[in-house]
Parts: C-alpha cells; structure tokens; sequence
C-alpha cells in the first residue's frame, strides 16, 4: 500500500533542506488582463516557486535524496536524467553538499539549461532522446556504482514536493481550488497530499498539455502508462510514462485532470509577462493558461491557489513563446 508522507516527515524535512532553499513568497494577483481572462470575481494567490534555488521547485527532492546518501554513495556521487530542471536541480545539490555529479540531459534540452547544470560543476552528457538518455543514465550508475537520482518518482521526490506544499498551505491557509501542472506526478503528488492534509476542503486540479497527456490516460487506466510522443512545448511536463508511486498518490488526491494546449499556455505566458512583468518556462503558465480555459467559469467566485513551478529559459526562447501568445 503506498502512502504518503506524514505530516512529521514532511515537518522533519523541510527543517533539513532549510539550509539550501529559499522560502519562496506567494502574490495576490490582481490585474485588468487576468480579471478579465481568469474566472470571474475570483482571488488568485500565486506561489513564486521559480524563484526557488535552482530555479524550480525540484531542488528540494533532489536535496532529500542526496541528504539520504551515505558516506560511500556521496564518494562515489550521483547521476540523473533531465530535460533539464531536474538535471540543474541535481547539480545544484551536489555543488552544495560537496558530491560529484554526472548527469544526462536529452539533445532537445535549452542551451541556457545545460549551461544552468554545468555552472554548478556538474558533468554533462548529451544523452539523445527521453529513453536513450535514461538508458545512459543506468547504464553510468551500474558502471561507476553511483545513485541514480530519478526525476519525478520515488519517496525522496515526493517529500521535497511535499515540503512545498506545507510551505504554502501554511502561506495561504485555506483554498477553494489549488492548480497545479502535472508532468510525472512528482510536483503534485507531494503537493497534492500535503495540501489536502491540512486543508480537506481545497479541491486539487492538475494541468497536462494536451502534447503529454500521460496522466490523464493513466487516470482512465487505473494505472501507469506509457505514451510513444511527447509533443509541446513544455518540456517540463512531458515524461513519456508515469510510474507507481507518484501516480497512486496523484490519483488518491488531484479530484481533477484538465488540458492545455501550447497556444494557450504561449497566452498565458504573455500576460503573465505583461501583467506581472515575470519571464516564466511554459510549464509554469499551465495552470494559469487553465484558470483562463477549461477551468474559467468552474472557478468563478473561488479561492484559487496557482504555482509557477520554474523560470529556466533562455531569452530567445522565451521571446518566441511570447510572441506566438501574443
């Protein structure tokens, strides 16, 4: 039976990677474009998780697995694999906790990520596609015994979610509605049980691109399962498979799966960047390009919780999403 992260656990290691992360803010957001885009007499509270160290929220998992290492694990370091978040989120707890760091990152992956990983002294390997890239990444902890630190599955990645979700939930105090996006489950499988734990009455709803429903058609399953393409352009929220834990935890506590497409969340994106003068990845503007979709009138009148997960993009890229939701 897989469970959750207890609420001490979540308390006990949230004290533990205190040391390396940021406690980032919420906004209030208010605005002409959102109040006319987002659900009608709505209250918007916005957790700047992009400010976090690293850049996203997966520093605080990949601060948790590492912590967990013994003294002959951290000798002999750690691998990941990435289309980049998770690549700098590792490398980034390896810098800061003194252990060695080779990771795998696709060929698709941001120039400006790939530089974000290699600033914090981390070996990078271009690895090709999503299961290439795994395949290289288990093939260098077999051969040189170091841990494999995987990207969205797993206790460890779901208690640093989950110490995000404690961290706003106390913020915020109670919710109508909580988005989050949704790409593995590792974001909101933590955040998910967290929040419900100390606020029952919040319902959950999860965003997927309409390019990487995985979740969705694990939801219609009963179990996890796998997509032959990925295609949007957040990155971020396309593994091409879910997996047991993170998937039972998002299926026990998200009520609602919904979907974007990349159009949308290039609009978003660029009244996010007028309106609030933030550069954020795609992802990040999932759940707003949801409030402003699919979930508009649902919403109307609510209390609604929105996380911007990451801003790891470069200002090229960036540029040409805005200009397309322009």
């Amino acid at each position: 039976m897989i469970e959750p992260p207890t609420l001490a656990e979540v308390e006990a290691n949230a004290e533990r990677i205190s040391p390396y992360v940021f406690s980032t803010p919420i906004h209030v957001w208010r605005g002409r474009e959102i109040d006319a885009a987002g659900p009608r007499d709505a209250e918007i509270v916005v957790k700047l998780e992009m400010l976090q160290r690293s850049g996203t929220f997966k520093a605080r998992g990949a601060l948790i697995n590492l912590l967990r290492l013994d003294e002959a694990q951290r000798a002999r370091g750690v691998t990941a694999v990435s289309a980049g978040n998770h690549a700098i989120a590792v490398s980034y707890a390896a810098s800061a906790l003194g252990i060695d760091a080779k990771v795998v990152m696709q060929s698709s992956a941001n120039p400006a990520r790939i530089a974000a990983a290699r600033a914090f002294g981390a070996e990078v390997l271009i690895g090709g596609d999503g299961p290439a890239c795994f395949a290289l990444a288990e093939k260098i902890a077999a051969d040189e015994g170091r841990a494999f630190i995987h990207p969205f599955e797993g206790e460890g990645v779901t208690l640093g979610t989950a110490t995000l979700g404690l961290e706003m939930a106390r913020q915020t105090g109670p919710l109508d509605a909580l988005v989050l996006p949704i790409g593995g489950g590792g974001l909101a499988s933590g955040v998910a049980a967290t929040f419900k734990n100390l606020h029952p009455q919040t319902r959950i709803y999860g965003v997927e691109p309409d390019g990487a429903d995985t979740m969705h058609r694990s939801f219609a399953a009963g179990a996890p399962q796998r997509i032959e393409k990925v295609s949007t352009v957040a990155d971020s929220l396309g593994p091409p498979m879910s997996l047991p834990y993170s998937f039972e935890l998002c299926r026990r506590y998200v009520d609602q799966l919904v979907r974007v497409d990349d159009d949308a969340m290039c609009r978003a994106l660029a009244l996010i960047f007028r309106e609030l003068k933030l550069a954020l990845e795609p992802a990040a503007a999932a759940t707003t390009a949801a409030i402003m979709g699919p979930l508009r009138n649902e919403l109307a009148g609510k209390r609604i919780g929105l996380i911007f997960c990451g801003a790891n993009i470069d200002i090229d890229a960036f540029s040409a999403l805005v200009r397309r939701g322009a």
